[in-house]
């Protein structure tokens, strides 16, 4: 019920469905692809990671808020939702570190929300219907012409989104007289990619998505990242054309999320999008190579087609599966030493079982320096 010291807005899903609520945030409207979230905690990492772009999120969890925000739990320079829904949006808070309450976060971020809405409702419907657009707005609640405009809203399937959150300029991080050098391409990466880079001594500089590999090597990397982003891969040819070149000169390769995704494009491996993706901390997942199980953070709509790994048998080797539907996590490139993962193993938020791929790579890389 919403109480009339409240502000309302109304939530309107592509297939018609309306729900009420309670606004928060900005004031204002918003419109993106619709995903749910089932994580319990780490909502700040998830609002700023770029491979949510273009995306309203749904968060399963109960209560948003009750932690504040800190400026050390971003995951990119701003706020990269679209809008969001849930069920409690709570402004109280206790914890030290925090700098803010959430309402401030938000507007500051010029974000949108509703609340107060039935998220455990809104979850079944998207998990059963699929992924579709939507439109949040608290200061137009007429239905009939929200509709319309959610009309002129572009769909997810076939959107290239990476260059709209890649760095405008390269940029380097960690200690430049590190023992290892890497070029990372900037589909959307995330803070602690490169944390988890510089702690194993690696010294890394970022590259706008759609730089050349002409331009990349002239950085003379040891090896090259391909980070995680937002939006179709299968509108990425200039990023798939790059990885090309640098398998044809067999430099070592790490591919995470979007970039596992092109790195398999870039074998002639198709990719699709899924009926609802994957987005949580709790993802089983199994690594086929060591026949050991990991619990993983994931975040992504599409991912790589298994029927056209089988036809590719001589030149791919599935290394991960999810152990939930049994969808492709990892592939290594036969005799190439390039190797990329579907989940997002510096786990922020989530857990740690995968941190070994960092150094998985690492080792890659030193083999192949000797």
């Amino acid at each position: 019920m919403i109480q009339a010291e409240t502000k309302p807005a109304v939530l309107i899903l592509e297939d018609g469905t309306v729900y009420q609520g309670v606004a928060a945030g900005k004031v204002g409207t918003t419109t993106g692809e619709i995903c749910f979230n089932t994580g319990m905690t780490g909502y700040q990492e998830i609002f700023t990671d770029p491979s949510y772009f273009g995306q309203v999120m749904v968060t399963t969890n109960a209560h948003i808020g009750n932690y504040g925000t800190a400026d050390s739990d971003t995951e990119s320079n701003r706020m990269q939702i679209a809008g969001l829904v849930c069920k409690n949006f709570t402004t109280k808070f206790s914890r030290q570190m925090a700098d803010q309450d959430i309402q401030a976060y938000f507007e500051k971020n010029n974000m949108v929300v509703i609340h107060q809405v039935d998220t455990r409702a809104l979850v079944q419907h998207i998990r059963d219907k699929g992924a579709m657009n939507c439109i949040i707005s608290s200061e137009n609640l007429d239905v009939d012409d929200l509709k319309n405009k959610l009309k002129d809203v572009p769909s997810m399937d076939g959107l290239e989104l990476a260059s709209h959150v890649s760095t405008n300029e390269p940029y380097e991080y960690g200690n430049p007289h590190a023992s290892i050098r890497i070029a990372a391409l900037d589909f959307g990466i995330k803070e602690n990619i490169l944390r988890c880079f510089k702690e194993r001594d690696c010294f890394v500089k970022v590259f706008p998505a759609k730089t050349s590999f002409h331009d990349l090597k002239q950085f003379k990397p040891d090896g090259y990242f391909l980070s995680n982003g937002p939006g179709d891969p299968g509108a990425m040819d200039y990023a798939v054309d790059t990885i090309k070149e640098i398998l044809e000169v067999n430099a070592p390769i790490f591919g995470i999320c979007l970039g596992h995704q092109l790195l398999a494009r870039s074998v002639d491996i198709s990719t699709y999008k899924m009926h609802n993706g994957h987005r949580g901390i709790n993802h089983p997942v199994k690594n086929l190579l060591t026949n050991r199980s990991e619990i993983t953070s994931q975040n992504h709509g599409f991912g790589v087609d298994a029927k056209a790994i089988e036809s590719k048998s001589d030149v791919v080797q599935i290394t991960h599966v999810n152990l939930n539907d049994q969808t492709i996590e990892g592939i290594k490139i036969k005799g190439k030493p390039a190797m990329s993962v579907q989940y997002h193993p510096e786990s922020s938020p989530g857990p740690h079982d995968s941190r070994y791929l960092f150094d998985d790579f690492v080792n890659m890389i030193k083999q192949s320096k000797n």
